[in-house]
């Protein structure tokens, strides 16, 4: 009888409920992202020398250019040139952070889908370059208007729709190449240098070896990152053979080099 009691007791018990975890928004791991690139001394101070610089470069438009020179143009890209620096080294360091600090394993085990990281921390970074550029326009905008003024002339507004588009994709394709060294190389160093020697050291070779042999001279525009840099930057691509030669530069520098750099990363270890 009481072996009956004890086993009807037993069935009776309900089982414990499980519960599903949620998968976790993209919209927070982006709002996590964010966080993160500035919550380091390294990213806060970034940001802090951006606010810093892009005021004290457009005001040397004033102080060191011609009166033909003081327009929103010149200020716009006094204002930009700090960020077209610093920019790139801020998508690096969203990118590599998970290495140098060592918070990979949290991260990934909380977010398995390291795809779903990378690709936060990437529209990340998208936010932050748009932002940044926006402060450039509006910077600008204030740096002519005072620096007019001050000059006795009147403002001129020569930046036009196509112009300024070009503009802000000058700085995102800047951040896209730091971004991409970060994914391939995951060292916040050696990606530093690696950008430097990128945009400083290469592009400096590519024209020596134009200049020397013949036959590179019209290769030139279609591998080298920097002289569609450049003309984007100048408002100088128009044409659909110098939106292609972009494309190509994009190709090379960018596509390939990230496709290949996030197929190491989900084979990697991370410690």
């Amino acid at each position: 009888m009481t072996a009956t009691i004890g086993h009807s007791a037993s069935t009776t018990q309900t089982a414990p409920v499980r519960r599903s975890a949620r998968p976790i928004p993209t919209t927070r791991l982006v709002r996590v992202e964010l966080r993160k690139m500035f919550n380091t001394r390294s990213g806060f101070w970034l940001l802090v020398s951006i606010g810093l610089l892009s005021p004290i470069s457009a005001g040397s438009v004033l102080v060191f250019a011609p009166d033909s020179d003081v327009t929103y143009e010149s200020f716009t890209r006094a204002s930009g040139f700090p960020m077209s620096v610093i920019l790139p080294m801020i998508a690096i360091l969203a990118v590599t952070s998970e290495w140098s600090q060592r918070s990979g394993l949290t991260t990934f085990t909380l977010v398995p889908s390291r795809g779903r990281v990378i690709g936060a921390k990437a529209f990340a970074t998208l936010l932050v370059g748009v932002g940044s550029v926006a402060v450039a326009f509006a910077v600008g905008a204030l740096g002519n208007v005072a620096g007019s003024a001050l000059a006795g002339l009147d403002a001129v507004w020569n930046i036009s729709w196509v112009m300024a588009s070009q503009m802000v994709l000058f700085n995102l394709i800047g951040m896209a190449v730091g971004f991409t060294l970060g994914v391939v190389l995951r060292n916040s160093a050696a990606a530093i240098v690696a950008y430097f020697v990128v945009s400083l050291v290469m592009p400096g070779i590519l024209v020596l070896l134009a200049q020397v042999r013949s036959w590179f001279e019209e290769l030139q525009p279609w591998i080298d990152w920097n002289y569609t840099q450049v003309e984007l930057l100048e408002g100088a691509t128009n044409t659909g053979e110098e939106w292609a030669m972009l494309g190509s530069t994009t190709l090379i520098w960018i596509v390939i080099p990230l496709v290949v750099g996030l197929l190491s990363l989900r084979r990697s270890e991370v410690t």
